[in-house]
């Protein structure tokens, strides 16, 4: 099979002039009020319809979200609602572009159209609301914003009325958020909209004409995560987690909500590198981010997930000082940024997922010299990165995590890995409610003043705040490589990462930890594994080609050390970059198959990475993305010649082979296989 797939030249950015317009205009007649996006693809409706706020979207004329309803409801107060009047309108244009100081491209332009409409009651309490729309080319946004007024104060919302009433109903890619963890670490499934239990954003849908669709959310910072839940009426409508009381929000006026998006493509391609969010975040935060550092790191880590060592103390446990001197050096031998250690602090003993409360985030075993080994990772010229599971016990990692940073800090350690493994608090807050939401923000502030990069585990999801808090660099937020170690669970399966780029990787940067190479798990105590037990479920090469497809600025090289020694292959990981100029989506389709172009920030290469589901493909890319005139080389790692997942994962051919613009490489993907190429100037 050979599909033929050229780059859009949308996703090479050119420098953007600013321009900014403004018009304000307000009234009291109930007309309709129309936003276009800049392009004039997608338009916005908003109205008052039998005294209800509503808004619908068409596409190019083609009708994608109903009229749908907006609002509140409040514990202890009526709700917000109904008995509307459109009380002002205004408008305001926005073109100029910035630039990311790391990220999957460098530029970013933010062009929008912006309505902003109020609405007030007409009886009753007399309160008003304005919802802000903001239309781009890309996707619609919209927020509500609660005024300071006297008739509205401190508030708790039960219930937020925000619908989305879809004109068809379109095939949708989730994961349940009703699931007994709360968290967002299962496989994707796919059915009728319709048909949908309560599940988790980012949402991909894809219509029967072929238009896709994420409905996901940005800039959260006080108020709780979004989840979605369907009707068979193709309506969805927002849920949130609540506290232990039930309330869902709890604020005082004046106040914003995260903004709502919806973000539009003609395509799967189209949908990455997804910018809507970002682009609903303020600027950043941090004056100076000149210690904010993408780096490739490894860690003790993956031996502890295939039982070869332990995160509690005793005869196996990992985080000893010379295993973790010999990680470091490792690292520092082979150009990694940094070393990750688990299971360096006390409190792992016992069972450590319901004993939150005696984790210490300062105290070392006594095997573990932290304070020695922080100053050979700095003379080496790495970092430790220091290691905080909670498990959910947030009350005690609060208590101590002013000391535990400055502590960190004092020692170098400029990096840090926390995790919540758990349901909900101690008190009973939900995982991704707003007291958690609260908390998540306050690390990310305090690990700023601190000068701490963040790599969170058991997260909330990401909606941009990577814009004003650069600090805040990846997280998990999804089934990752660990849950190919677990026997018992089955492993990823050989779709699971061609899905993962079309729905999670949407919302931002991805701690998947790829790297396996011993496939087989042949350095575990059980293994090597067998096909039906879980193992890894990928060839050598498409291991490779994760580095390109799944963006994370904090990338690991997650096997163990020896699994690397004499290995050809491990020179890609060496070689390949973790922060971008450009990135592009040269083709793909949800749980078939990804082709990803990404150019080095730092240096003149191009990169390609090329995944598939359980099924071979061959695949042309033309390389006229290159200069004219100039000549390159290939370097090729590609499934070898009989590889599959399944019973020949190993089999690999790295080549190289002069190329230029005109060239069109043949790609082929073995089952559940995959392609890196990196491409460099023939001198």
């Amino acid at each position: 099979m050979g599909e033929n797939m050229r780059i859009d030249a949308r996703w090479i950015p050119a420098f953007v002039s600013v321009a900014l317009f403004t018009s304000v205009g307000c009234g009291w007649g109930q007309e309709s009020h129309r936003l276009e996006s800049p392009d004039g693809k997608n338009v916005v409706l908003v109205e008052v319809e039998d005294g209800k706020l509503v808004y619908s979207i068409d596409r190019e004329n083609r009708k994608l979200i109903l009229p749908s309803g907006l609002g509140f409801e409040f514990r202890g107060a009526p709700p917000m609602g109904s008995g509307l009047v459109i009380s002002e309108v205004s408008r305001n244009s926005v073109d100029e572009a910035w630039e990311q100081p790391w990220g999957e491209v460098r530029y970013v332009r933010d062009h929008h159209n912006e309505l902003r409409v109020s609405a007030t009651e007409t009886d009753g309490p007399g309160r008003s609301f304005a919802v802000v729309f903001r239309a781009f080319d890309d996707g619609i946004a919209f927020r509500y914003e609660l005024p300071e007024q006297a008739n509205l104060d401190e508030f708790e919302i039960l219930d937020e009325l925000t619908e989305f009433q879809f004109a068809e109903d379109p095939k949708a890619w989730w994961i349940p958020a009703n699931d007994p963890t709360h968290r967002y670490e299962l496989l994707y499934r796919h059915s009728p909209l319709s048909t949908m239990p309560e599940v988790h954003t980012p949402l991909t849908l894809v219509t029967l004409e072929g238009l896709h669709l994420v409905i996901h959310e940005a800039n959260l910072v006080d108020y709780a995560g979004m989840n979605l839940t369907a009707s068979m009426g193709r309506r969805l409508s927002v849920t949130l987690p609540a506290w232990a009381d039930g309330v869902k929000v709890r604020g005082r006026t004046p106040f914003v909500t995260p903004w709502r998006t919806i973000q539009v493509a003609e395509s799967a391609a189209d949908l990455q590198p997804s910018l809507l969010g970002l682009n609903l975040n303020p600027p950043s935060a941090i004056e100076d981010m000149s210690w904010i550092d993408p780096m490739k790191y490894i860690g003790i880590w993956w031996s502890l997930h295939i039982n070869l060592e332990t995160w509690g103390s005793g005869p196996d446990h990992g985080a000893t000082t010379e295993n973790a001197r010999r990680y470091i050096d490792f690292a520092a031998d082979n150009g990694f940024g940094g070393v990750l250690v688990e299971g360096w602090n006390l409190g792992w003993d016992g069972n450590w997922m319901e004993n939150a409360d005696l984790f210490s985030f300062t105290e070392p075993y006594p095997d573990y010299d932290l304070e020695a080994l922080a100053d050979h990772a700095t003379e080496r010229g790495v970092t430790l990165i220091g290691h905080n599971e909670t498990s959910m016990g947030v009350e005690n990692y609060e208590r101590q995590i002013e000391d535990a940073f400055s502590l960190y800090q004092r020692l170098g350690i400029g990096a840090l890995k926390t995790g919540y493994v758990g349901d909900e608090t101690a008190d009973g807050h939900a995982h991704h409610g707003q007291y958690m939401v609260r908390h998540w923000r306050r690390v990310i502030e305090l690990a700023a003043r601190h000068g701490i990069m963040l790599n969170v585990h058991e997260p909330i999801k990401d909606t941009g705040e990577r814009r004003t808090w650069p600090n805040m660099m990846t997280r998990e937020g999804a089934r990752g490589m660990e849950y190919n170690a677990w026997a018992g669970d089955g492993g990823n399966p050989p779709e699971h990462e061609t899905i993962l780029y079309f729905t999670r990787m949407i919302s931002g940067p991805m701690d998947y930890t790829p790297g396996v190479f011993d496939i087989l798990l042949a350095s575990s105590p059980d293994g090597p594994r067998s096909p039906e037990s879980a193992r890894v479920r990928t060839t050598l090469a498409k291991q490779l080609a994760l580095y390109v497809v799944l963006y994370s600025p904090l990338q690991m090289a997650s096997d163990l050390p020896e699994n690397y020694e004499g290995q050809p292959a491990f020179q890609f990981i060496r070689d390949v970059p973790v922060d971008w100029e450009v990135s592009a989506t040269i083709g793909g389709r949800i749980g078939d198959f990804v082709v990803v172009l990404r150019k080095d920030r730092d240096g003149p290469d191009w990169y390609i990475g090329a995944i598939t589901d359980e099924n071979a493909r061959s695949l042309e890319v033309p390389l006229s993305f290159l200069p004219e005139g100039e000549s390159f080389v290939a370097e090729i790692y590609a499934d070898g010649d009989g590889a599959h997942w399944l019973d020949d994962p190993l089999a690999i051919e790295i080549s190289e082979r002069e190329v230029h613009s005109q060239t069109t490489l043949t790609v082929d993907l073995a089952p559940g296989g995959g392609q890196a190429i990196r491409i460099r100037p023939a001198t």
